[in-house]
C-alpha cells in the first residue's frame, strides 16, 4: 500500500493510475477503522481495480462543543485494516494540505434544505463541513466511484445530492450497515460507551425494528409509530434526539403513495450520541 500525505504526492500517484487506464474507487474515512469500513473497501474493489482510501478527521464537521479533540485516532490499527482490505493508496493529509488558507477562509459547499434537518437540526454546520470536505477530496482524488456506508443515511443522501448538483462525474455507492451480533451498528463512537451502556446500546436498533413492525404488521400510523419509538427509547435509558420516518429516495416526508421508507433515529446514551436507521417497504 502506498501512503501519501500531500496533495502533490496524491496527484502524482493518481496520474500514474490513470496512465495505465485504471478505474479508481474511493473510500473517505476519519480513521479508527472497523469492520464496517473494511466492508466499504471490499465493495470499492468490486467497482474498480484501484482502491484509494483517505483518513482525515475533518474539523469543519465538528461543532464547538463536540468531540474533535477526543475523536479516536488509531494509525497503527488503521494500517493493519487497510492492508487487510487490499487498499492500494492511502491519502493521509495534514490540515494544511486540506485547507491551505485555513478553516475560516475555506470555500464551503452546502446542500440547502436537507442539511438542516434530522441530524443537521441538532448539529448546525455539520453537513456543510461534510459536503465541503467530500467535494475537496473528490476534486483531489478524481474517482470514478465513491463508496459510503448507509449507517450515516443522511450523509449518504447529501453526498449524492451534492454530486448531482455540481455535475461531478462520480458514481456514489451506498453499502448496508454492518452490525455487531447483537444488532448494534458499528461506529467509531461506540468506543465511548461504558460497559453498561454497551449492553444497552443495541436497543436503539431494536426500537427501530419495533417501529417497522408496528407499521407493517399492525398498520400503525407513522406519527404514532414515531412517538411509540421515542417512548421505548426513553424507557431504555436513552435521551432521544429524533425519530423520523422518511422516503428512502430523498428523505422527504412520505406521501400517501410512497412505499419504500426509512426510519431514522438519533439518541444519546450517557455522553454518546448514537444514530441508526432501518429501511422497510409498505405493502401496496
Amino acid at each position: 500500500m502506498i501512503t501519501v500525505e500531500t496533495v502533490t504526492g496524491l496527484r502524482e500517484q493518481i496520474a500514474r493510475f490513470r496512465q495505465g487506464g485504471k478505474r479508481i474507487a474511493f473510500v473517505p474515512t476519519m480513521g479508527n477503522l472497523h469492520a464496517g469500513h473494511v466492508r466499504l473497501m471490499q465493495e470499492a474493489r468490486r467497482h474498480a481495480p484501484v482502491v484509494v482510501a483517505s483518513i482525515y478527521v475533518n474539523p469543519l464537521q465538528f461543532g464547538e462543543n463536540e468531540d474533535f479533540d477526543a475523536y479516536p485516532r488509531t494509525p497503527s490499527h488503521d494500517k493493519v485494516a487497510l492492508l487487510s482490505a487490499g487498499v492500494d493508496l492511502l491519502f493521509k493529509p495534514a490540515e494544511s494540505e486540506m485547507y491551505p488558507r485555513g478553516r475560516t477562509a475555506q470555500t464551503f459547499v452546502e446542500v440547502p434544505g436537507l442539511s438542516n434537518e434530522l441530524c443537521g437540526a441538532s448539529r448546525p454546520g455539520h453537513f456543510r463541513g461534510v459536503t465541503t470536505v467530500v467535494n475537496r477530496l473528490f476534486n483531489l482524488v478524481a474517482p470514478d466511484v465513491a463508496v459510503f456506508g448507509k449507517k450515516d443515511y443522511q450523509q449518504w443522501h447529501l453526498v449524492r445530492l451534492m454530486t448531482a448538483d455540481l455535475g461531478l462525474p462520480v458514481e456514489i455507492v451506498g453499502v448496508d450497515t454492518v452490525r455487531e451480533p447483537d444488532g448494534l451498528a458499528l461506529s467509531s463512537r461506540n468506543n465511548y460507551l461504558s460497559a453498561e451502556e454497551r449492553r444497552t446500546a443495541p436497543r436503539l436498533y431494536e426500537a427501530l425494528c419495533r417501529l417497522r413492525d408496528r407499521v407493517l404488521r399492525e398498520g400503525m400510523h407513522l406519527a404514532a409509530a414515531e412517538e411509540n419509538c421515542v417512548i421505548d427509547l426513553q424507557s431504555d435509558g436513552f435521551r432521544p434526539d429524533y425519530v423520523r420516518v422518511r422516503r428512502q429516495s430523498d428523505l422527504q416526508l412520505p406521501q400517501a403513495h410512497d412505499r419504500p421508507l426509512v426510519a431514522l433515529a438519533a439518541a444519546w446514551l450517557g455522553s454518546t450520541r448514537l444514530i441508526d436507521n432501518i429501511e422497510f417497504e409498505l405493502k401496496s
